[in-house]
């Protein structure tokens, strides 16, 4: 049987275009688009009489691109900040992302023990609801240019908290799930190598700072661009195989980099291919979606979504408030998280393969899909939802704070 990767490659290319196109006339995100195409043309989509657009040969390689737009994304966004912010917010993302996690993994329990569900079944569903996609929240971020906003610090933070939970908590259910038992002294390993990872990284790289600044200083383009995809996608493997998401690794290398005086010289570099790979990520992501597994997931999963924006709203709110940030800004925050995605679907593969209720794989697709498309909207239209939530909760509005901030700038 003959192969056309090379045709299909370029199909989903003009496939993810058009997406954008559509996404621009809308005035509405890429992300759900590109999902949505992806399912269109997937290994399991249908075949329209003689007509097959099934991406079959392609996808393997669809999806290692994929993979590589999560690293872009997450190394840019790890670029528009540094060490020395993270360091000093570190009590505050320390407390708001120990809240957001009570709050939201609570719920996330609570909903499959209502529905009668076993025990494994509810801890998988409950990793599936309480944590957020990267991968979209980053692209969010940055196509809606709120990068430079003070409360995405905490969202930044609020991530790296959830990857240290995914570190231990994966290693539990995965225990659980494919063995029926876990280790303790494994999960307390898991979760000590994964922090420390972390911490050290930052430690270290905040010193090598200005050995990396001479590292880097080489006037061709071509070497300097080398040097710094090396030294990602290296991190970001020795990320992998700690149990540390890959992602979070090259959100770690832009975080250190950021510290140097080559900044704006990486991102003119990035940009490109974050928004290239970036786009293929998700659209990859569709291609792992079977629509025809989604009918007898609705109800659940429309459930899951309404208690998740609720969820993640006061989550946001009360560590947003804690952290000092106005209400404006907590509600940035708890809208801006909303989105799931990479995570819920390793853990539904994981119930898959351990034979768990065949019902988790078409919850966790469609939940997935659905917060995937309301995500980017709520952040999109966050101020709108403030000055809603401003009039019947009492709090400042917005033309009060731009009245105030006036006020203070003629004193």
């Amino acid at each position: 049987m003959e192969t056309y990767v090379m045709l299909e490659i370029g199909l989903a290319l003009c496939i993810v275009g058009a997406a954008g196109l559509l996404a621009a006339r809308f005035r509405f995100s890429i992300v759900p688009f590109l999902i949505l195409a992806g399912m269109a043309v997937g290994p399991q989509a249908p075949v329209i009489g003689v007509f097959d657009f099934r991406f079959i040969e392609s996808t393997p390689l669809i999806q290692f691109m994929g993979r590589l737009g999560v690293l872009f994304l997450l190394f840019y966004l790890g670029l528009e900040f540094s060490v020395g912010r993270l360091l000093k917010a570190g009590k505050s993302i320390f407390l708001g992302g120990t809240t957001y996690m009570l709050i939201n993994f609570s719920l996330g329990m609570a909903l499959p023990y209502l529905w009668g569900w076993p025990l494994r079944e509810i801890l998988v569903v409950a990793g599936i609801i309480s944590i957020s996609s990267s991968a979209i929240v980053a692209k969010v971020l940055v196509d809606l240019k709120r990068t430079v906003r003070a409360e995405t610090e905490m969202i930044l933070g609020l991530m790296l908290y959830q990857d240290v939970f995914v570190a231990v908590y994966l290693s539990i259910v995965s225990g659980l799930v494919l063995t029926g038992a876990t280790s303790s002294t494994t999960v307390l390993k898991t979760s000590v190598i994964a922090l420390g990872f972390m911490l050290s990284f930052i430690l270290v790289g905040r010193k090598l700072a200005p050995r990396i600044n001479k590292l880097l200083n080489v006037p061709s383009d071509e070497i300097f661009m080398l040097i710094v995809f090396g030294i990602l996608t290296l991190v970001a493997g020795l990320s992998e195989t700690i149990h540390v998401a890959e992602a979070i690794g090259a959100l770690l290398v832009g975080l250190v980099l950021a510290e140097t005086d080559h900044l704006e010289r990486i991102e003119h570099i990035v940009v490109p291919f974050r928004d290239f790979f970036g786009a293929l990520f998700f659209f990859s992501f569709g291609l792992s979606i079977d629509p025809f597994s989604l009918g007898g997931a609705i109800w659940p999963a429309l459930i899951a979504v309404i208690v998740t924006i609720i969820g993640n709203f006061v989550a946001g709110l009360i560590a947003g408030r804690k952290a000092g940030y106005s209400y404006q800004g907590a509600t940035n925050i708890g809208l801006t998280i909303t989105s799931r995605g990479e995570f819920s679907i390793i853990l539904a593969n994981l119930a898959k393969a351990g034979g768990l209720l065949s019902i988790l794989q078409p919850f966790a697709a469609l939940y997935v899909l659905l917060l995937a498309i309301l995500g980017p909207l709520l952040t999109k239209e966050s101020k709108w939802i403030y000055s809603k939530l401003a009039g019947v909760f009492g709090w400042p509005s917005i033309k009060d704070k731009k009245q105030r901030r006036r006020a203070e700038a003629k004193g």
